[in-house]
C-alpha cells in the first residue's frame, strides 16, 4: 500500500501574471518591511531599467543593492552581500535575476542568521554528501532575514529551501538549506524575463524539464509531485518552442514560468533526483558549466541509460509531452533541439583538468546520483562537444580544429587528428564525436572511433 509524507513548504504565496514592480510594492506593504536590500543580476542592473523600477517603487525603503553575484554563487560574493545587508540593517531581501542571484539571497539570509562574516565560516553549515548519496546536514539557525524572489530565468530555484554555493578554493558547489530559506513570495512576471538572453531563458527551461522528468522517474516519487511534474512538462513542452519562435509571446513565457514552478513540487518535498542532476552539479561547481547546458546534454543520455529499469515511468514523460508510445529520450532530445538547444551544446570550461577532480568531488556535490550512473559520468560527458567559450544559442565561431555538428564520422576523425598533433591532452580536448540521438550502429562507430583516437 502506498504511504509517505508530504511536507508543505514555508512559502506564503506565488503571484503570477501581474507587473512585478507594483506587485512588489504591495508585498512590501503586506510584510511591513522598512529596509529592503536588493540582489540583482549585474547585466540587468547595467543594461535595463528593471532595477531602477525597483528603486522607484521602494522609495525610501530601498536600503541597498548588490549586483555582483558570480555564476554558481561563489562564497566570497555571498558573504560580501551579507555584510552589506547587515550594515544596511535590512529587514527584507528582494532578488531580481536568475538562479545564482536567488541562491545568493538564501545564503545571505543564512549568513545573517548564523553570524557568518567570512567565507570559511560556511564550512560548518554545508551538507556533506556520502558516496552512497546520503546527506548529513548540520544544525543551521533560521535565516536572519527572509526574501521575495522575482525570477528572470526558468531554473526555478526560488521554489526550493535549498541553495547551492560554490567554494572557489576547492572548486566544489555545496548544498545549504533551512526550511525558511525559501522565499516568502515569488513574483512571476513574464515581462521581467524578456531582457534575459534567449539561450539562457530556453536552456534553464530545459533545466525545469529535467526537474519534472527526474521527479516522474524518481525512485521515491510522490503522487502530488508526479501530477505537478506531468503538467509542468505539458506547459514547458508547448511554451519553450513558442518562446523560441516568438520571444515577445508573453503568454508562452508565463506558461514556461508556471511550468518551472510546478516542476519544483517534488524538490519541495524531498523527491530524489537522478543522474542528470547529479552530474550537472559536478560539472557546474567544478567546471563552471551552467546547469541549463548540463541538462540539455545529459538528460536524453540518462533517460536512454535508465530505460531498461523505468520504461513505464518514461512512458508518462512521453505522454506529458504529447508523444505517447515514443521513447522519452528521443522526445526530450527533439524538444531540446526544437527549443534551439543543440544536443551537442557547449560544455564551456569543462576540461581534462576538471575531469581529473571528479573522483574527489563526486561525493561532495549536491544531488543523488546512483552508483552505476556515477561510474559512467565520464563516458556520458565524453559525448559532449568541446566548443569552449561558445554560448549555447547563436554560438560564436568554434575553436580551430573542432569538428562541426553534422560532419560525417570520417570528417570528424580527420579534423580531430589533424588539429591535435602529438599531444594526447589536446587530442582528447578536441575530439568532437557526438551522436545527438545515439542511434544504432552509427553511435557504436562514434564510440569506437573516439576510443581509437584517444588511445592512439
Amino acid at each position: 500500500m502506498l504511504s509517505g509524507i508530504y511536507r508543505f513548504p514555508a512559502m506564503e504565496r506565488v503571484v503570477f501574471g501581474n507587473p512585478f514592480a507594483e506587485t512588489l510594492a504591495r508585498e512590501v506593504d503586506r510584510l511591513d518591511a522598512r529596509a529592503v536590500f536588493v540582489l540583482a543580476s549585474g547585466t540587468l542592473s547595467r543594461e535595463t531599467n528593471l532595477v531602477e523600477r525597483l528603486r522607484r517603487v521602494l522609495g525610501n525603503r530601498f536600503a541597498g543593492l548588490c549586483a555582483k553575484i558570480g555564476a554558481h554563487t561563489p562564497r566570497s560574493d555571498v558573504v560580501a552581500a551579507a555584510n552589506a545587508a547587515r550594515e544596511a540593517n535590512a529587514d527584507l531581501l528582494v532578488t531580481l535575476g536568475g538562479g545564482s542571484v536567488t541562491d545568493a539571497a538564501k545564503m545571505v539570509g543564512l549568513c545573517l542568521g548564523n553570524g557568518v562574516t567570512e567565507p570559511s565560516q560556511l564550512d560548518q553549515y554545508r551538507a556533506v554528501i556520502a558516496a552512497d548519496g546520503t546527506a548529513r546536514r548540520p544544525k543551521v539557525e533560521p535565516p536572519g532575514v527572509r526574501m521575495i524572489a522575482i525570477p528572470t530565468t526558468l531554473s526555478a530555484g526560488e521554489f526550493s529551501a535549498g541553495a547551492g554555493c560554490t567554494d572557489t578554493a576547492r572548486h566544489v558547489k555545496e548544498s545549504f538549506s533551512h526550511p525558511l530559506m525559501i522565499p516568502r513570495t515569488v513574483i512571476l512576471d513574464p515581462a521581467a524575463s524578456e531582457p534575459t538572453p534567449e539561450w539562457l531563458f530556453l536552456s534553464t527551461g530545459i533545466r525545469a524539464v529535467d526537474h519534472a522528468v527526474e521527479d516522474i522517474c524518481s525512485v521515491d516519487g510522490q503522487p502530488i509531485s508526479e501530477g505537478a511534474a506531468y503538467h509542468a512538462l505539458h506547459l514547458l513542452g508547448k511554451g519553450l518552442p513558442a518562446v523560441h519562435a516568438d520571444p515577445a509571446h508573453r503568454e508562452a513565457r508565463l506558461d514556461c514560468q508556471i511550468g518551472a514552478w510546478m516542476s519544483m513540487v517534488g524538490s519541495q518535498t524531498g523527491v530524489s533526483k537522478g543522474a542528470s542532476h547529479g552530474i550537472g552539479h559536478v560539472l557546474g561547481g567544478t567546471a563552471g558549466v551552467p546547469h541549463g547546458y548540463t541538462s540539455c546534454v545529459m538528460l536524453p543520455h540518462v533517460l536512454r541509460f535508465n530505460e531498461a529499469v523505468n520504461r513505464e515511468k518514461q512512458m508518462r514523460v512521453s505522454e506529458a509531452l504529447g508523444r505517447p508510445d515514443e521513447p522519452a529520450a528521443e522526445v526530450v532530445a527533439e524538444l531540446i533541439a526544437g527549443s534551439a538547444c543543440p544536443p551537442g551544446c557547449a560544455m564551456s570550461g569543462s576540461s581534462r583538468n576538471s575531469s581529473k577532480r571528479s573522483p574527489r568531488i563526486r561525493c561532495t556535490t549536491a544531488g543523488f546520483t546512483p552508483t552505476r550512473a556515477r561510474s559512467t559520468a565520464r563516458q556520458l560527458s565524453a559525448n559532449c562537444s568541446t566548443r569552449r567559450g561558445s554560448p549555447l544559442f547563436g554560438a560564436e565561431e568554434p575553436v580551430a580544429g573542432v569538428a562541426e555538428p553534422g560532419q560525417d564520422i570520417a570528417g570528424r576523425i580527420e579534423t580531430a587528428v589533424e588539429s591535435s598533433g602529438d599531444d594526447p591532452d589536446v587530442r582528447e580536448d578536441r575530439v568532437h564525436l557526438f551522436d545527438p540521438l545515439g542511434r544504432g550502429d552509427e553511435a557504436d562507430e562514434f564510440d569506437r572511433a573516439r576510443r581509437e583516437l584517444l588511445e592512439a
